[in-house]
């Protein structure tokens, strides 16, 4: 095994090769995510909430997690102000509640129950899990804002199936891989 640190390239070594956002966006669609909604309270702006599959863990200590969000997004703003969010990992059952979210309507929060979590993001009922979380770090990202947050609640629920995302469109866990 050969020991030591691997070098990075000089910058004008790299020449970035033109990537067809559709195509790209296609390729990404073959990796499954699950689905979540990612909210928030803002002082003057109110409730905000997203879909999201652009989730994932960061660290275990301090328990960290990421999502991103367009730069276009008219809810960016009010995430980034907002002391924290929550995220909440949405089950089977709950398609109809992610496409409430991905749309834009200003009244997505009609009729939708929830908890506040520690810093007044909703946390909805009857998720797979929800992470309740303050802001960490925000980062630029190309056309997207990285938002990490630390954990400091969650509630999971180890019964049901989560929805998935594949191809895209919904899907459900199918049989377990041999």
């Amino acid at each position: 095994m050969v020991q030591g640190s691997a070098t990075k390239p000089a910058k004008a070594d790299i020449v970035p090769e033109t990537i067809d956002p559709l195509r790209f966006r296609g390729a990404l669609g073959l990796f499954a995510t699950g689905v979540t909604v990612v909210t928030a309270a803002h002082p003057t702006a109110g409730l905000i909430g997203i879909t999201a599959n652009s989730f994932s863990s960061v660290s275990l200590d301090p328990p960290l997690v990421l999502f991103s969000i367009a730069n276009t997004a008219r809810s960016l703003s009010a995430f980034l102000e907002a002391p924290g969010f929550c995220v909440n990992v949405l089950r089977k059952e709950q398609r109809a509640l992610s496409s409430r979210f991905a749309r834009q309507s200003q009244d997505k929060w009609s009729g939708v129950a929830y908890t506040a979590g520690r810093f007044g993001a909703p946390i909805l009922p009857e998720t797979m899990a929800a992470f309740d979380c303050l802001h960490h770090a925000q980062y630029e990202g190309g056309d997207h804002r990285i938002i990490v947050g630390r954990v400091v609640d969650m509630e999971h629920n180890v019964e049901g199936e989560p929805l998935l995302f594949f191809g895209g469109r919904y899907r459900v866990l199918g049989e377990e891989a041999e």
